[in-house]
This record gives C-alpha cells, sequence and structure tokens, in this order.
C-alpha cells in the first residue's frame, strides 16, 4: 500500500514529508495508457499534489496544474488531505528519446509555462498561486515554487522508475523544509546531505525506499515519526455529477442532443469511466429547467 511519511528532526528544526507513490502512478498509466515520458511527468505531478495535500487539513482540495507549451500539453492533478488524489495528462502518447543512461527526460516535453496550485477550502474563493516553470523536470519546479510561492526553503525529490516494459517499476519523493529556529550549520549539513544524497530512483529502488530516503535526509541527525498515512488514486466522478453539468447547459442544447443523438455520452478525463444519458435521461433535465 501506497504511503506518507511524516517526520521531524528531534530538535524541531526541519521537517521532511517521504512517499511510496508507486500504486497510485501505476493506476494513472493504467487508466490513462501513457507512454515512458507522459508516465513520468503525470507520476511526478500526482506526488508534488500530494505533498502539498499532506500540508493541508479538513476538506481543502488542492489542484496542481503544469502548463507548458511543450508536447504534453497540461497536467493535472487534485489532491486532498485524506490522501486521495487523481489526475491526468492531455497528450498521454507523447515520448521523448531517454539519456544514454536509461533515465527519462521531461523537461523537453514539457516546455516553459506556469506552475499553477489552486488551494481550495470549501469557502466559494478558491486561492490561486503561481510561479514560472524554471526546468520542466517538475521537481525543481516545485521547489522553486515552495521558496517564491510559500516563501518556505524546500529540498524535493520527485521520481518514477520505469522497468524494461515501460510500466512502473517504483514511484514516490520527498520533501524537506528549514523551520524557524535552524542555524546556519545546521542547514549547512542538511544542504550538503542533499546534494551528496544518491540519485532518487535508486532509493527508490531499494527494499524499503521510505527508510532509504529518511536515511539520507537525516544521516546521523535524528527525527520523530509524526504520522503514516496511506495515499490511493482515487476518482470522485459519478454519474450524478455528470447529470449536474449537463443541467448548466442551454435548453437549446439538451433538446439537440436528445433529437439528434438520442442520448449523450461522457468520459471521465481522470480516470476513464463512461457515462451514457439516455433521451429519458436527457427529457427530465429538460423538464426541470422549464
Amino acid at each position: 500500500m501506497d504511503k506518507l511519511i511524516k517526520t521531524i528532526s528531534s530538535n524541531g528544526h526541519f521537517r521532511a514529508f517521504v512517499l511510496d507513490s508507486t500504486e497510485t502512478v501505476r493506476t494513472a498509466q493504467e487508466k490513462h495508457d501513457t507512454m515512458a515520458s507522459s508516465t513520468v511527468a503525470l507520476g511526478r505531478t500526482l506526488i508534488a499534489s500530494q505533498i502539498l495535500a499532506a500540508n493541508e487539513k479538513g476538506d481543502t482540495k488542492i489542484t496542481l496544474k503544469i502548463l507548458g507549451d511543450g508536447g504534453l500539453g497540461a497536467v493535472i492533478a487534485v489532491a486532498n488531505s485524506k490522501g486521495q488524489v487523481k489526475g491526468y495528462i492531455q497528450n498521454p502518447d507523447a515520448d521523448y528519446k531517454r539519456t544514454s543512461t536509461g533515465e527519462v527526460i521531461v523537461g523537453p516535453l514539457i516546455g516553459a509555462g506556469q506552475f499553477l496550485v489552486i488551494t481550495d477550502y470549501g469557502t466559494g474563493h478558491p486561492y490561486h498561486s503561481m510561479t514560472p516553470l524554471i526546468s520542466g523536470e517538475i521537481g525543481e519546479d516545485f521547489a522553486y515554487y515552495m521558496t517564491e510561492s510559500q516563501q518556505t526553503p524546500s529540498a524535493i525529490g520527485l521520481n518514477v522508475l520505469l522497468d524494461q516494459d515501460d510500466k512502473v517499476k517504483v514511484a514516490g519523493g520527498f520533501m524537506l523544509q528549514v523551520l524557524p529556529g535552524a542555524t546556519d550549520a545546521e542547514i549547512s549539513r542538511f544542504e550538503k546531505r542533499i546534494q551528496d544524497m544518491p540519485a532518487i530512483s535508486s532509493l527508490l529502488a531499494s527494499e524499503n525506499p521510505s527508510q532509504a530516503l529518511l536515511q539520507a535526509i537525516y544521516g546521523q541527525d535524528e527525527y520523530k515519526l509524526l504520522s503514516e498515512e496511506p495515499l490511493h488514486f482515487v476518482c470522485d466522478c459519478s454519474k450524478e455529477r455528470f447529470m449536474d453539468a449537463l443541467a448548466s447547459l442551454l435548453t437549446s442544447d439538451l433538446q439537440e442532443m436528445k433529437e439528434e443523438d438520442k442520448g449523450a455520452d461522457i468520459t471521465c478525463q481522470f480516470c476513464g469511466s463512461h457515462y451514457h444519458f439516455d433521451e429519458t435521461d436527457l427529457e427530465e433535465l429538460i423538464h426541470d429547467k422549464s
């Protein structure tokens, strides 16, 4: 089962989240039939949104949009504080050649654009914050967002490791944040440890990826476990939700669907579920609007 582990250094000066999101990203790949580059891009976006949502409480919902001008198009993930996430990528068939070491590159396919976060507290007035994409590799863009928009210096690692058949082998990430009270010497020690950290793909491929990440982050520094929470790919779509969406259309449009198309078919962009609305459904909507 996927999980998010929240920790804090024993002196309270550093906080770290580590995530094993393998099943989450594997489910997304299966639902969207993504290629190698699009799988990694979507996976990193899902993990980043899970990290952002882990900072929230209650019914807060986080929507992360990677809006680049490259071949992948928009990459979108929606997560909540309960560990649930869903997402999709505009062009799942886009792919890019690998490096000589076999690493999947996504930056050129993301391109230039914006890293947009929408925080919905359920009050009807969501909060938007945005920073430019600086590399398109998503992890660096996320760290830049946290520093510039949230004013929280953060070290972030996100990755998705694929097997020889380009299926998700393991996926996960981490975020380390400096908290008030940290001394320059402590910050330097943690910075050096992050700089010397093995490739996150190798840590994720270890027998216990969460513990490998924590060991790489904290080294000999002691830390306390705050919580361990499950993570899941969950889509909350339903026929009722799409019925409400159809109800927002003009009566003339609904009448046209009923008479010319004999119904309507809608596919959820987040999970691929199909919903059919027959003439009776449309007539009910038309009647309700009259």
